[in-house]
Parts: C-alpha cells; structure tokens; sequence
C-alpha cells in the first residue's frame, strides 16, 4: 500500500521581539509569504493530507495553518504533538511508527535539526531543510511501522527559492 509521509520545515521566523520564549516566535515576513507559496506547490502536486501534526510552536503552528487552509485541509483538524517539538530522529520515527494504516498521507509540522536528519535518513541525497522547505517520501509499506524501517520508493525536496 502507498504512504506518504511529508515532512514540512516551518517557515522563517521572526526573531523582532528580544525576550520572547522560543515557542513563541511568530513568522517573519518572509515565512508569512513562502507558506502559501509552498502550499500551492503541494495543491499543484496534488498532495492531500489525511491527517496533519505539528509542533505547538508558534512558528511551526502557523505554517501548518497556513499550508492546510492552501490544502483545503481545515486548520481546527490540526492535531498538536509536542514531541515534534526538539524533536531527534527516535522520537520522529516513533510518531511516524504510531500513525494510524487508515492514513495514507500524513504530513508533519516541527524543526530542524530533527526535520533534516530524518530526511537524510530516507534520502542520502537530502542533507539540508531551508526554513518551509518540504521533504515527501513514499513507501511501499502495509503500516506506517513497517514504512519507518524502509526505504522510501520517492524522495522529493521543495523548498521556497528552488527553481528561481
């Protein structure tokens, strides 16, 4: 069966208010504008998730907002997962192990360095995740467990200035 699984780096963040808590952080203007931009990539890609993660962070969350609404996803189905948040590769692979095989496409919402080093895992190729960028893998896999210890059949990397 075909899983896809899409990794979504959050869109750059605003660093303008000095003191505010990490979590907090909201989009710059640049995120603010390369969301949407790579949420009409993926609508051109025909990606249509069945079910949306993100980290709670403030930054992470509004880019899964903004790229759901885009999606035609309802922002509100957003389901916050704190262990996207700082995430490592373990903690990643054992969200990705828990989905439920009913979803054949999940995307997730967090951070780097967690983000990148589980794309490097499925594709060798893929060594950096710019801010919005958008790793997507598909598997071949009878469950998303079985899809954590494979190879992915396709590894695709977007991100906002690709192809300028």
């Amino acid at each position: 069966m075909k899983r896809t699984l899409v990794l979504v780096r959050h869109g750059k963040s605003s660093w303008e208010e000095q003191g505010l808590p990490d979590r907090a952080r909201p989009l710059a203007e640049r995120g603010l504008r390369d969301a949407p931009l790579m949420g009409r990539r993926l609508a051109h890609d025909k990606v249509r998730p069945d079910l949306i993660l993100s980290s709670p962070a403030r930054r992470a969350l509004s880019t899964a907002n903004i790229i759901a609404e885009v999606l035609g996803y309802r922002p509100e189905e957003i389901v916050r997962d704190e262990r996207l948040y700082g995430s490592d590769v373990g903690t990643l692979l054992e969200v990705m192990g828990e989905l439920g095989d009913e979803f054949r496409c999940v995307m997730l919402f967090g951070h780097d360095p967690g983000f990148t080093d589980l794309a490097h895992r499925f594709c060798g190729k893929i060594t950096r995740m710019p801010t919005c960028a958008v790793a997507r893998f598909t598997f071949d896999a009878p469950s998303w467990s079985a899809a954590a210890s494979q190879r992915p059949v396709t590894a695709v990397l977007d991100y906002p200035k690709k192809g300028k």
